[in-house]
């Protein structure tokens, strides 16, 4: 009784933070309004939005460290036993402390060859991204324990402050200093809002004996969260850094505009995968399939009804961001939200495979991605290459993958009836 109550308090509160996220999602589309219309000069719009997925690609370590760790709190949290789960908490608390140290160092010295490569122009530009990985590093570290602690009530209120404040703050910056580095910036600020979090500080350090999360099999599982998050980056932000490397001021902007809008996606109806992956984490029995398949499908249905939408509204979309008519930037939102659809799909396949401990379909995941961006790298040099190529290429990655995936949830239907 006590576990089927938990279980259905994980749903409600899940859904709690998928509405919420969509408001945030709402805000965050709000600030790519602002700085689409106040960062008009010399391509600093798709600057700014190259930037900050290039923080992503810095904050790579700690989210397949923050990932494993959900995974193995989601465990205890469900099982019952309190005491060890307080134990793992204060092991992982230490092991996610250190490695936030080392990626913070990490960081500091990748990041000026990288943005060399990616040609990033202005030293300014490079300090500001290196604020947002130090604070988005810190920020993961929060998030990660909210996540395997199912406090998803808790990361509603931290994402709603977020967005808050980056709306406060960008807006306030780009019209006083219109260039990428406010809005860069601005993410910074936005990760204040974890800082709530210390409000229940007693929840998060009880008194317990910290027990070390290493072991063998934490590290291969570590090992297998490492293919998942790289392989979802290279699907969902990859494209841009292409688009940084490759494309004109002018190009960079339009493409930025539509790859945003797409890319908004699969994060507005994210948050049902973060619920799917934490309960089946914690939960892999018969009666609790029939609830994570009905969040699968929830995914499903608002990643497609979101692309349709998207297309139908695409010109009134790219309006509100850049304020004017953008018909250069209308015109690639129809591909780019095919692939976003397939992109999506990839992912809730990857975290039910990484919740389920399958390996081999991690790996995979992990494989095609990096074959993705590889081959984006290497044929998407100019917009209408680009866009050509990530639908086919990300049509086949789903394909492969599902059928990986199909295949394997028979073998485990199976192997349950013998």
């Amino acid at each position: 009784m006590k576990k089927n109550t938990r279980v259905s308090g994980l749903l409600q509160s899940g859904l709690i933070f998928s509405a919420a996220s969509f408001l945030t999602g709402i805000g965050n589309y709000a600030f790519q309004a602002i700085i689409g219309r106040l960062l008009k000069e010399n391509g600093e719009y798709g600057l700014a939005n190259s930037s900050l997925v290039f923080i992503g690609l810095l904050s790579l370590p700690l989210a397949i460290a923050t990932t494993a760790v959900t995974h193995y709190i989601s465990r205890f949290n469900f099982s019952g036993d309190d005491a060890r789960l307080q134990g793992l908490l204060g092991g992982c608390r230490k092991f996610l402390f250190w490695l936030t140290i080392g990626g913070s160092v990490l960081a500091v010295l990748l990041i000026k060859p990288l943005s060399d490569f990616f040609h990033f122009p202005r030293t300014s530009l490079t300090i500001c991204a290196l604020i947002g990985v130090l604070a988005g590093l810190w920020g993961a570290f929060a998030t990660a324990l909210c996540q395997g602690l199912a406090w998803f009530k808790r990361l509603a209120l931290i994402g709603i402050l977020g967005v808050g404040l980056r709306l406060a703050f960008g807006g306030f910056a780009a019209m006083k200093y219109p260039v990428a580095e406010t809005a860069v910036l601005a993410l910074g600020v936005a990760l204040l809002a974890n800082l709530v979090l210390l409000f229940w500080k007693k929840d998060l350090a009880r008194p317990a004996q910290a027990i070390s999360p290493w072991n063998r099999e934490f590290l291969e599982f570590l090992l297998i969260a490492a293919a998942c998050v790289i392989g979802g980056y290279c699907f969902t932000q990859g494209d841009m850094l292409v688009a940084k490397r490759f494309f004109s001021n002018a190009d960079l902007d339009a493409y930025s505009c539509a790859e945003r809008l797409a890319a908004a996606l699969p994060v507005v109806v994210g948050p049902l995968l973060a619920v799917l992956f934490t309960h089946r984490s914690g939960q892999q029995h018969h009666a609790a399939m029939r609830e994570q398949f009905k969040l699968l499908g929830l995914y499903a249905a608002g990643l497609v009804g979101g692309a349709a939408a998207l297309f139908l509204l695409r010109d009134f979309c790219v309006r509100l961001i850049f304020g004017r008519p953008a018909p250069e930037a209308a015109t690639l939102i129809a591909p780019l939200a095919v692939t976003m659809v397939f992109v999506g799909l990839l992912q809730a396949l990857a975290l039910w495979a990484l919740a389920s401990r399958w390996a081999k379909i991690s790996l995979l995941y992990g494989g095609l991605g990096i074959t993705y961006w590889l081959i984006l790298l290497g044929l998407g040099k100019t917009p209408a290459a680009l866009l050509q190529t990530m639908p086919v290429v990300g049509g086949l990655a789903f394909g492969i993958l599902f059928c990986v995936w199909l295949v394997t949830m028979k073998r485990q239907k199976l192997a349950v009836k013998n």
